[in-house]
Order: structure tokens, then sequence, then C-alpha cells
């Protein structure tokens, strides 16, 4: 059987295509796939940035596969180690993942969407979260999408199951960068992926810990974590190398070289 999920790496950049034909729907296996192939982009120190991408021009990802479904794929199946799609709860992913999307994401693929760090679309692209007209929750969007966007708005798409284009998405913010139809969204996604590959990998793994943290504390609380050295990811980093690259760099007037360490 072949493998749906397609994976290309140039130095610390792991592309990940999911490639379904005809919508690039997500079964119980394919999740599966995503999630251990996400589990070991976290997990391989040499890997810096990810981007997820969906095979095709007219469906970035039509969500659960439905077909699957009627075959006897449950909706509370084993989706894997990091949930339906890969990622969504995929623990102690502390390293930047970009979402290129074309065409329509709708229902769990709006959910993958969600799940990345930044998203980039094409004047074509569409979202939609329709579980509401098959009389069920979209749980992941349902528990992001008012943190990610206007609560109201969140609820209109909940609510109703309606079509967002990708001009609203980018208004709302959802959307940060919105590429005209035509343009390669591929080659902006590699573009942005070269330049946070020779990031501060230490800083980027403190900035996604303490910013998922915060979600669900008090500000002041989580500040009080930041300077008592509370999150694993800063007492790394304050104790790293890189700390001191930053300010020795400046200094010196040269472009800092980070080591992970």
């Amino acid at each position: 059987m072949e493998n749906p999920v397609k994976t290309r790496r140039e130095g610390g950049v792991l592309e990940v295509t999911l490639d379904r034909p005809k919508a690039n729907a997500i079964d119980s296996r394919t999740s599966r796939l995503m999630g251990e192939t996400f589990k070991a982009f976290r997990d391989d120190e040499t890997l810096r940035v990810a981007i997820v991408r969906t095979a095709g021009e007219k469906f970035f990802c039509a969500g659960w596969d439905l077909k699957a479904a009627a075959a006897g794929d449950a909706v509370d199946a084993d989706y894997g180690v990091g949930g339906f799609g890969g990622l969504q709860e995929l623990r102690d992913l502390n390293k930047p993942v970009i979402a290129a999307v074309e065409g329509m994401a709708v229902g769990g693929g709006f959910e993958l969407a969600l799940s990345a760090d930044l998203i980039l679309a094409t004047e074509a692209s569409s979202f939609a979260l329709p579980e509401i007209r098959a009389g069920t929750l979209a749980d992941a969007a349902t528990l992001k999408l008012p943190k990610r966007i206007p609560y109201h708005i969140a609820m209109d798409l909940l609510f109703t199951g309606r079509w967002m284009d990708a001009a609203e998405a980018h208004r709302w913010g959802l959307v940060g960068e919105l590429l005209p139809d035509g343009a390669s969204l591929h080659a902006r996604a590699w573009e942005i992926a070269r330049m946070l590959e020779n990031g501060p990998p230490l800083v980027f793994a403190a900035i996604k810990e303490v910013a998922r943290a915060a979600e669900a504390m008090a500000f002041q609380d989580a500040m009080n974590r930041i300077a008592r050295r509370q999150f694993p990811t800063v007492d790394r980093l304050y104790d790293s190398e890189d700390n001191r690259e930053g300010p020795r760099a400046f200094a010196e007037g040269r472009d800092p070289v980070w080591k992970g360490r």
C-alpha cells in the first residue's frame, strides 16, 4: 500500500506532503503516519523547521475520510501519537511549523492548518467547518479557533459551517500571508522556512512553550514562571551558548551563529 505521506528534507527543513487523491482526506492510517512523521521531526535535533502541504490545487485537505468512516473507520479510532492529522495533539513540538494552504481546507483539514504556527494561502484558498451539518463537533477547531480570531467570527464559522475565503481569513489574521492566485505558494513557504532555519532554535522553542502555557494562565503567573525559569525551554535557553552568542555577535558587528546549545 502506497504511503500517502511524502517527505523531502533539505538541510534543517522538512517538507511533509499529504498526497491522497482526490481530496487529501485523512483516515486513521494516514493520521498515524503523519503523527510518526512529525514526531520524528520533533525528536531530530538537526531539523529546525517543517512545512506541511498537500498535493493538488483544489483541496488542501477535506478532513476526515468519510468513505473510510463508512467502511468502519470509527470517529474514535486510533489516530496516532499526534491525534487527527498528526499535529494537533503532538506534545512538546517546539519547532516552527508552516502550513502552505492551497485550495479548500475543510473540517479536519482546517484543523490541520490551525495546528501550524504560520499559515500561508493563495487567494483561491478557502476554509470551512461543516461538522455542524453532520451533527458532530469540530472539536479541535472549537478549542483553537476562538483563540485565533475574534470570538463572534469563530462562533459564526462553527455554528453555520459557512465558507470563509482567503481574503477574509487574512483580514482576521488567521492567514499570515496571502499570495496572489498563480503565485508559487510552495516557493514562498520554502523562503520563509530557510529564514527560520537560520534563526535561534532555542528561542523558538521557548516562544512556543511559553505561548502554549500562557493560553491557560494569568499574565502575571506566566511572567513569574519565566522569571523563575520554570519553563524547561527557557531554562535551557538562559544556560545556553546561544544566549551568549547573540549579544557577542551584536558587539562584534557580525551575524550570530546559532548552534542550538
